[in-house]
């Protein structure tokens, strides 16, 4: 499959570069027991298993794709050489350890003729009290030294919102080598909903900035963080509107206009893919339409973040996107989707603030008329998820729906649970709901970005 991939990008005239990890971000690999391990999601420095595993994947790659340019990762190792190899060597500074490991994964990259490139963050964490961002400074003469001079540092930032913020990275990146690539960001990571317009107003200051440095290789990341829920072509506007920036055509009606010739669809219709997570008007990062969906009705500690009345929005979304759904066939079943997650939302993202409030005012006729809306909800989520089916299915092997699966059903299961347990105490059945009795801690206002369906779900342990 890489094969028919690299040949299909060639014919295009695409050059396909590998992006594999061989440091850290394995954990879904390394629970397997086949390679050491330093700690959970970290490969074992030093340890001669760990280069034959490399080397394995050298030779898969350099028999697949036919670019001799490759990305080894090696970012965000941020627990290098406290677990395993602590307790066997003794401790050494992750900067020792990150150098050497480096070395020893070049001599492997040789073999197979390969110009690498990193992600070149570890190489100020170590020094910068393990943050990545740093203002303009002189990097330390040990570290710069400690750079091998025929790896490419790449640097990502997809955050933010000021071409002085990239302009300051770009510079000390600069002491490490003449040649930088930069990685931006086109949000697909925050839930089932992309961020096209939020992507695009932190990427233009990064390609600003990279045309100041004279950085000529720029590419975006699209991440799928925590279950890959969004559709890649729900990036369409973003990527389009990026490529075309990064080009020098800086005319907002132009960039536009070809996007309708190339994909068929008024680009300001096709945008509105992003609304369900513009139930409230901030300049932020926030996925409402992910950690509200599954937010729990009697645990949910993102009710403090809810303003009342605004859940009445998502009709409106719904039938936003049902209209844009409406205009062209190819596209329609992305905004389809976001529409019934809308009609799910509109009952759901309130839900628990009603049931709280109901419960602690002791009105239980109240809570008697949520009754219906529960009911609502589990019927719009059965609908939803046909839906979510049918675009994964169009875009994705089928491999992880069963992720989607669980969740959603999860998730109907709660609320029929809730549910039942409201109308037991109605019906003085039972005498209390517990959880409702517990103080609600403001954790978050109505800004939070949070992408981690264990910890939203519940809090307790899942």
């Amino acid at each position: 499959e890489m094969k028919e991939i690299d040949a299909f990008a060639a014919s295009l005239g695409i050059e396909m570069i590998p992006c594999i990890q061989t440091l850290a971000h394995l954990t879904t690999f390394l629970r397997w027991n086949r390679v050491p391990v330093d700690t959970p999601d970290i490969l074992l420095v030093d340890d001669d298993k760990t280069y034959e595993f490399i080397d394995h994947l050298f030779a898969t790659l350099s028999k697949c794709f036919k670019s001799k340019k490759i990305h080894l990762g090696m970012d965000e190792a941020h627990m290098l050489g406290r677990g395993k190899h602590l307790d066997i060597h003794g401790y050494e500074p992750a900067s020792e350890l990150m150098a050497r490991h480096l070395n020893r994964v070049l001599e492997l990259a040789k073999k197979y003729e390969y110009e690498p490139m990193i992600w070149s963050d570890m190489f100020f964490r170590s020094w910068n009290n393990g943050n990545y961002y740093i203002e303009k400074t002189k990097i330390p003469k040990e570290i710069v030294d400690s750079y091998p001079s025929e790896v490419i540092p790449v640097h990502w930032d997809y955050y933010r919102t000021t071409e002085e913020r990239y302009d300051n990275m770009l510079y000390n990146h600069k002491q490490l080598s003449k040649n930088i690539w930069f990685a931006g960001g086109v949000w697909s990571w925050g839930g089932m909903i992309p961020f096209n317009k939020k992507s695009i107003d932190r990427m233009v200051p990064a390609i600003n900035a990279c045309k100041q440095h004279k950085i000529r290789n720029i590419f975006f990341t699209m991440w799928g963080d925590n279950g890959g829920e969004c559709s890649h072509f729900a990036q369409l506007p973003a990527l389009l509107y990026l490529a075309e920036y990064a080009k020098g055509n800086t005319d907002e009606a132009a960039i536009k206009a070809k996007f309708r010739r190339i994909v068929g669809m008024d680009y300001d219709d096709f945008i509105k893919i992003d609304i369900p997570n513009e139930i409230v008007d901030v300049p932020s990062i926030t996925n409402p339409s992910k950690y509200m969906l599954y937010a729990d009705c009697f645990n949910g500690f993102f009710d403090s973040g809810v303003i009342e009345g605004t859940g009445a929005r998502y009709a409106e979304m719904a039938q936003e996107l049902y209209a844009v759904a409406r205009k062209n066939r190819k596209y329609a079943y992305l905004f389809d989707c976001a529409a019934k997650l809308c009609e799910v939302l509109e009952y759901k993202y309130e839900l628990s603030v009603k049931t709280r409030k109901a419960y602690t005012t002791g009105d239980r006729v109240g809570l008697q008329l949520l009754d219906d809306d529960y009911k609502e909800v589990i019927k719009r989520l059965y609908a939803y998820h046909a839906a979510f089916q049918k675009q994964w299915f169009y875009d994705n092997k089928p491999h992880g729906f069963d992720v989607q699966d669980l969740r959603i059903g999860g998730t109907i299961q709660r609320i029929e649970s809730c549910r039942k347990r409201i109308m037991d105490y109605t019906n003085r059945k039972i005498d209390s709901i517990p959880e409702l009795e517990e103080k609600l801690i403001g954790h978050f206002g109505p800004t939070a970005e949070f992408n981690n369906y264990q910890k939203n779900v519940t809090v307790n342990v899942m």
